[in-house]
């Protein structure tokens, strides 16, 4: 089950990837339904706040009207940034899964374990490397690309 809802978080990337954003992808699964899925759209809004991980919290708050968001599953194609592990715990998320890790930002297991430090009052079951390499394509080639556009600018200048 878990291959299948991070395909519909892949969808999400790619929907994001599709309008400049860089592809990261969400969905939270609550009782067998996706009640929210989001990309990131940073650029896009000009907010730092607008993850993929925050928007899907905050549509998931609003489906089920609790900031309690127990019973619920977070499908990340990216491992959390510690903005994003931080709003995992206090919206009290039981279970998160991602795909590829973050080496510069991860805070789930790259980094720092943030989801699993029992100083906090909550903690979270994580299954990370589902679909990893998937999920780690999309990034790099949507940077690649990304370079290459900024070198052709370059070029023509």
């Amino acid at each position: 089950m878990d291959e299948y809802y991070m395909k519909l978080a892949i969808e999400e990337a790619n929907k994001a990837a599709a309008i400049g954003e860089v592809p990261i992808g969400a969905i939270i699964v609550y009782k067998d339904e996706v009640i929210a899925s989001a990309y990131n759209l940073r650029e896009t809004t000009k907010n730092a706040t607008t993850h993929a991980e925050l928007l899907a919290i905050q549509e998931a708050c609003n489906k089920l009207e609790n900031w309690r968001l127990e019973e619920t599953t977070l499908y990340v194609t990216l491992e959390p940034c510690p903005m994003c592990a931080g709003a995992i715990l206090q919206s009290r998320i039981p279970r998160v899964v991602y795909g590829a890790r973050d080496a510069k930002a991860g805070c789930v297991d790259s980094l720092y374990h943030l989801l699993n430090d029992s100083r906090f009052n909550h903690e979270c079951d994580v299954t990370e490397g589902v679909l990893a390499e998937e999920c780690g394509n999309l990034l790099t080639e949507f940077f690649r690309d990304l370079r290459a556009k900024k070198k052709n600018q370059k070029r023509q200048l």
